[in-house]
């Protein structure tokens, strides 16, 4: 199976309403864009952290450099799906994404029982240095949502992704459990975020002024994360 084992880029993010997508899709199609080869698709994710997530609280103070580890399915998995295990690294604004590809069973094997990796490579020397360094990591967050991929006709760099329903929960951690958790965005609200290596178009910045649409800093897991802290704050004083 070919597939890109390693990305460096930025990823740029904006929240954005049903008018606003709309607006911005069009000028996306004018501009060269049209939707990729897979469609509108459903994406699993199981993050992995300490039990006192670590990882997620030292993201979350905005440091020069953080990074994550997941586990990434495009599909309803079984034991014998292919899945990614993604080490995704930020440093000085520019993601910096390394993944291997694997059988579930196998990705599960190695992340939760100890077993080697079925194959030696330099970003599963990483893996396995991630995995000694925080040595009690888990599966902490399951989270699924829709995407819709938009790639250039015109510069094979340039990507626009658009993901809503996001859901999230902290319990049936498994990428072969159907699609079910907490809505992480208002209704009718998508994320979306801009792909590049370099500079965004012209036509992109016009239609973002145009519609007041402005970047933000939004992590999927880390406001997961602040949620599930606040309804463990709610409950904690209801006791």
């Amino acid at each position: 199976m070919e597939y890109q084992k390693m990305f460096e880029r930025y990823e740029i993010k904006y929240l954005v309403n049903k008018r606003q997508r709309e607006a911005i899709e069009a000028r996306m199609a004018a501009g060269g864009m049209k939707p990729d080869q897979y469609g509108r698709h459903t994406i699993r994710n199981i993050y992995f952290d300490t039990p006192s997530y670590i990882l997620i609280r030292e993201s979350m103070e905005k440091p020069v450099y953080k990074e994550k580890l997941r586990m990434r399915s495009y599909c309803l998995a079984s034991e014998e799906s292919p899945v990614f295990l993604e080490l995704k690294k930020k440093f000085q604004s520019i993601v910096y994404k390394r993944r291997i590809c694997l059988q579930e069973k196998e990705a599960m094997d190695y992340m939760l029982r100890g077993k080697q990796l079925p194959e030696e490579s330099q970003v599963g020397h990483e893996l396995d240095y991630f995995k000694e360094f925080y040595r009690s990591l888990r599966p902490s967050m399951f989270l699924t949502y829709d995407r819709e991929a938009h790639a250039s006709f015109e510069d094979s760099d340039l990507r626009v992704t658009f993901d809503q329903n996001i859901l999230w929960r902290t319990r049936d951690m498994d990428l072969k459990k159907t699609v079910y958790g907490y809505e992480l965005l208002p209704r009718g609200y998508s994320l979306m975020e801009v792909k590049t290596s370099g500079a965004i178009p012209l036509w992109m910045v016009e239609v973002l002024t145009e519609q007041q649409v402005y970047k933000t800093s939004f992590s999927k897991y880390g406001h997961a994360f602040q949620t599930l802290m606040q309804m463990q704050g709610r409950r904690n004083n209801h006791v």
